[in-house]
């Protein structure tokens, strides 16, 4: 069902892969087994920890009074005010339940928009026609862009051209695709593995203002992890649409799209609509979400959380001289090491951690639930496989140190 919770993306065959219950920071297998999580927490859904009582109260009080109804839920329009006050350049929203989807609706939306076909990005955006077809013609297109191998198989051959991606940090690269082509829409994420450098997000901005072309945030990692709110407040770079996902409902269904009204207006001109849209509980989520957020400041505090982590990888990598390079946001952080062999010393990382009671990888997505403690805890017990990654580059056999193979990459045919 989900590419990022496959088996084989963790280890082949101990990965417990199916959950009874969860709460805080940890995870019970279907056999009462106990796990600390410090990877993907949900896929980045759950800032505020698993099973948090006061998201969780609401949406049973709205179970409780009907999840529909032929007549709309009033929490639509209150979340919608809400995102509208966070972000004072917008005047509209329009939801969805998944991140694919609010994608795909904030490219439709521009296209209506801006009356042209052509797409320029950079990150990953979802499976929908329109972002796969970048594969068209040049299977590589979008290995840089958080996945590698993915085949757009299905993905009609006429959309060939129609999505161009270009890289982070590389102006050049994409002042030059927009004087090449008619390009109607730039849709990117703001940040990812590494910060915008040279003012490059506000050159950005003026290259599409001054090129007529609409400029799409997609937040959907990004959102509410070190700001209240889109990461674009850090920067002070506006867009004219903004996508929201993940965090957004803790792990509840609710994405959203906000932008412009002259922009967002476009909607009507064309067919955007589903029925699980318009179901009570994402809303109700995200209302409850985001007032917890704002109580807790969480956004600060998985920030100062995941800075603790990155130091602790970083004296580890100094106290057995490993030479390591720490990416992403500090609340959605991951490192990987100079020297190679990433993916076996990652599938080592999670088999002896496994071991010990965590779900770790290379990569961990900050909670509230994340305390000093079970940090200091963590660090503690990673310590040794570092020393153990250590001795594999000074020449000891990774491989037969796994138990059952290397983990994957990115998306592969499971035969």
């Amino acid at each position: 069902m989900l590419l990022s919770k496959r088996a084989e993306m963790f280890l082949s065959k101990e990965w417990p892969a199916y959950f009874s219950k969860a709460k805080g920071c940890t995870v019970w297998d279907l056999d009462g087994n106990k796990f600390t999580d410090m990877s993907i927490m949900g896929i980045g859904t759950n800032t505020l920890g698993y099973c948090y009582s006061e998201v969780d109260s609401a949406v049973q009080r709205t179970v409780l009074a009907s999840n529909m109804s032929t007549f709309n839920c009033p929490e639509e329009v209150y979340l919608a005010e809400k995102l509208l006050d966070l972000h004072s350049w917008a005047d509209m929203v329009r939801f969805a339940r998944s991140g694919g989807e609010a994608n795909a609706i904030a490219i439709r939306i521009a296209r209506a928009a801006s009356g042209k076909d052509k797409v320029a990005i950079c990150g990953y955006h979802g499976w929908h026609d329109w972002y796969l077809s970048a594969n068209i013609g040049a299977s590589k297109a979008l290995d840089g862009h958080l996945l590698p191998g993915l085949a757009p198989n299905g993905v009609p051959r006429d959309l060939k051209d129609s999505v161009l991606p270009f890289k982070y940090n590389d102006f050049e690269g994409l002042r030059e695709l927009v004087k090449r082509n008619d390009i109607g829409v730039i849709k990117m994420e703001v940040e990812r593995d590494s910060p915008p450098k040279d003012d490059f997000l506000k050159k950005v901005r003026e290259l599409a203002s001054s090129k007529n072309i609409i400029l799409i945030f997609d937040e959907c990692t990004s959102g509410f992890r070190e700001t209240y709110g889109g990461l674009h407040k850090k920067y002070g770079v506006n867009p004219d649409i903004a996508v929201f996902g993940k965090a957004l409902g803790n792990g509840f269904a609710i994405t959203a799209v906000i932008g412009k009204g002259e922009i967002m207006q476009a909607a009507q001109s064309t067919f955007i609509s589903s029925t699980f849209w318009s179901e009570r509980i994402g809303p109700t989520a995200g209302l409850a979400t985001l007032s917890a957020m704002e109580n807790e400041k969480s956004w600060d505090v998985i920030t100062k959380q995941g800075r603790k982590i990155q130091n602790g990888w970083k004296e580890l990598a100094r106290k057995f001289e490993l030479d390591i390079n720490i990416h992403g946001l500090p609340a959605s952080t991951s490192f990987s090491f100079a020297n190679g062999n990433n993916i076996e010393f990652k599938t080592l990382i999670t088999q002896e951690m496994l071991k010990k009671g965590y779900l770790a990888g290379n990569l961990v997505f900050l909670s509230i639930a994340h305390t000093d403690e079970v940090i200091s805890d963590y660090l503690r017990k990673i310590e040794p496989i570092f020393e153990t990654i250590k001795e594999c580059q000074d020449g000891k056999d990774i491989l037969s140190l796994l138990d059952n193979g290397v983990c994957h990459s990115g998306f592969k045919r499971l035969t």
